[in-house]
């Protein structure tokens, strides 16, 4: 399966494939979080779905549930099934920032490998503290972009200044070109996963279900769908 990021894309985020059928209304991939799932591999291996599969596994350190040991090698294999059209590789790993030069390595490998398969790669960063300031996220998507074909950020937002930061970057960076999915974290940022694709933002991500949220602040996957089309 393919996924083009020219147009906006809604990933249903799940640790659970088989939440695929109820999802299809609405999304238009899934975000599978194997770092959430008890056999991930074998989920995919058993995926019979019509979403696309962007493929995560979070590290701890970038507030995930995997642990480094094999986290990697999970996710190269993962590239390998067809039904995965995405993978998701964060940026501290591919720089080296998060765990020393042998994580960049193994990062860009995968990353390599991924685009061997057909699968286009997201680079993530996370802030789960704070929003940094413009000129640091533009810096950041500048960096991702360099990595990846889509540079994703989700910064934490304490008031509607750090909104507005994130929706000025993410407008700066689609009008230079870049392909972006941002979005800003927590109850004063949640808006901007509705109004982001406005301003150039490539990708939004939902639960099905609002007790299943793998991120603050986020919609559930019905709601999110009908804001951004609305105000599309």
């Amino acid at each position: 399966m393919t996924l083009q990021f020219d147009d906006f894309v809604l990933a249903a985020a799940t640790a659970d494939l088989g939440e695929e059928p109820v999802a299809r209304e609405h999304a238009d991939a899934v975000e599978f979080r194997m770092d959430m799932a008890a056999e991930p591999l074998d989920a995919l291996a058993a995926y019979d779905g019509d979403l696309p599969v962007i493929a995560t596994n979070r590290a701890a350190w970038e507030g995930g549930e995997a642990d480094d040991e094999g986290r990697l090698a999970a996710l190269r294999a993962a590239a390998e099934h067809d039904a995965v059209a995405a993978v998701d590789v964060e940026l501290a790993a591919l720089t080296g920032d998060a765990a020393g030069p042998a994580t960049a390595d193994a990062a860009a490998a995968t990353a390599a490998h991924a685009r061997d398969h057909g699968a286009s790669v997201i680079v993530s960063a996370h802030d789960f503290e704070r929003t940094p300031p413009r000129e640091a996220l533009a810096r950041l998507l500048e960096r991702a972009s360099e990595h990846g074909d889509v540079a994703k950020l989700a910064v934490t937002a304490t008031d509607l200044d750090d909104a507005l930061r994130v929706l000025g970057a993410t407008r700066a960076a689609a009008a230079d070109g870049l392909t972006v999915a941002t979005m800003a974290m927590g109850p004063a940022g949640s808006h901007t996963r509705a109004v982001a694709p406005v301003y150039g933002s490539r990708i939004g991500y939902a639960p099905v279900a609002p007790e299943r949220a793998t991120a603050p602040g986020q919609y559930d996957l019905a709601t999110l769908r009908a804001l951004v089309d609305r105000l599309g």
